[in-house]
């Protein structure tokens, strides 16, 4: 994840991630699984793991205006673009973290959102990190991890590759959607699902008990 580091590289990122196809359409399904009952009386909280510009804490606030965010990322560059984003709800919390080390202490949330963050971590990190978001979660609470998992074969992933154009990021450690749903089952998490897939994208949601 040390790219992401780097203002340019993040400021890169920043300015395709719009580009990036059928994500809309994940983000879009991730507000489903923000039932009222998960953010009583719409005052709840929820952490944006990896959260670059904000942009899924934003867009969960267009439902519950006045939820209570937490932005952690690593980024100087991202954490920025966050700070200066027109915040339509309550203004978040920011917190500079980087996800290979564990989380420090951040209270509890009734749900933890994540967008194309996690992959940038090795699977042993993964594992554990799903262990540590579970004991953060209240009880009904929710992961939804809008992520980009592995492809089935090399021809299939050349194909995704070239849909976003062409490039290959050197951070990634792609790990297959339906394995990281049963990791969240052994990291404790009373149900998990693969809700949503697009060949290389695909939002994994774990729920708490």
């Amino acid at each position: 994840m040390t790219e992401y580091r780097e203002a340019d590289y993040a400021a890169a990122y920043l300015a395709i991630q719009d580009t990036i196809p059928q994500r809309e359409m994940g983000e879009r399904l991730l507000l489903d699984f923000l039932p009222a009952q998960f953010l009583p009386a719409q005052t709840g909280r929820v952490l944006d793991l990896g959260c670059g510009d904000g942009r899924l804490l934003a867009l969960v606030q267009t439902r519950f205006p006045d939820v209570e965010g937490v932005l952690l990322d690593h980024s100087p560059t991202m954490l920025e673009a966050a700070r200066g984003r027109d915040w339509k709800g309550r203004p978040p919390q920011m917190l500079a973290h980087d996800l290979n080390e564990p989380l420090p202490p951040l209270g509890t949330f009734d749900a933890v959102v994540s967008g194309f963050a996690i992959h940038h971590l090795p699977d042993g990190r993964k594992k554990a990190l799903y262990a540590e978001l579970l004991a953060l979660l209240r009880p009904g609470g929710v992961l939804l991890n809008l992520e980009h998992v592995s492809g089935v074969n090399e021809a299939e992933h050349r194909r995704f590759l070239d849909l976003l154009g062409g490039g290959e990021d050197a951070s990634n450690q792609l790990a297959p959607a339906w394995a990281q749903a049963e990791w969240l089952k052994a990291a404790g998490f009373a149900e998990a699902d693969v809700v949503w897939k697009w060949l290389e994208l695909a939002l994994i949601v774990g729920w708490a008990s």
